[in-house]
């Protein structure tokens, strides 16, 4: 079984920062890209940002761009999210999740594996 383990949310007053983490736990899974979600109360699943695993190419939601960053560790099969300035309409859960193929409509959608989720809550 592999399984998708996102962490570090947390609570954290507006402007300040957090980093979110995603490995895998079990058997190997190939991974073309990796994503962040995330889904706040009353309102549609949004996608936030992605990455490449091969290239590191990145892709953000315009909401998200200046503030966010994503990248990769290889070697740890890991992906992180470095959140800065945030703000309060940031408050959400936030999933990882993993493609093992490109699908027409990547990044916004097109993941085979998804991370239980990790609660970021930012307090103004």
């Amino acid at each position: 079984q592999v399984l998708l383990v996102d962490s570090g949310g947390g609570l954290v007053h507006a402007e300040g920062s957090l980093r979110l983490s995603c490995s895998f736990s079990g058997l190997t899974f190939r991974t073309v890209g990796r994503g962040w979600f995330r889904h706040a109360p009353g309102k549609e699943r949004e996608f936030v940002a992605a990455i490449t695993w091969r290239g590191g190419h990145t892709y953000y939601a315009d909401s998200v761009k200046g503030r966010f960053t994503i990248s990769r560790e290889n070697a740890k099969n890991t992906a992180y999210l470095q959140m800065n300035s945030l703000k309060s309409e940031d408050t959400a859960v936030y999933y990882c999740a993993a493609a093992s193929s490109y699908a027409t409509t990547w990044p916004e959608e097109g993941y085979d594996l998804w991370g239980q989720g990790s609660q970021v809550t930012v307090s103004s």
